[in-house]
């Protein structure tokens, strides 16, 4: 029920801003911005819930100094002073 209430909370702040740039938030194109900005926001703050053990591994070098790379892995960040991801 918290979740609800904190999206419902979220929704409206994003209607607010939108209308706040002179947008109509209610206009066809920008209906489902609101639940669009939430679910981005918690995909780029989903990292904050998980178990960095789970994800991270430490081994022997046996004897080794060179640095291992690792691919694929998504990075997500956002400009704490502008709040716009990158």
């Amino acid at each position: 029920m918290e979740t609800q209430k904190n999206d419902k909370y979220a929704t409206d702040l994003i209607k607010g801003l939108l209308t706040y740039l002179g947008e109509d938030a209610g206009r066809e194109g920008l209906v489902e911005t609101p639940q669009r900005v939430i679910k981005m926001y918690k995909e780029l703050f989903s990292g904050y819930n998980d178990d960095i053990v789970s994800i991270f591994k430490t081994f022997e070098s046996n004897g080794y100094h060179e640095l291992i790379t690792v691919a694929n892995i998504s990075f997500y960040s956002l400009c704490e002073h502008h709040m716009i991801p990158f």
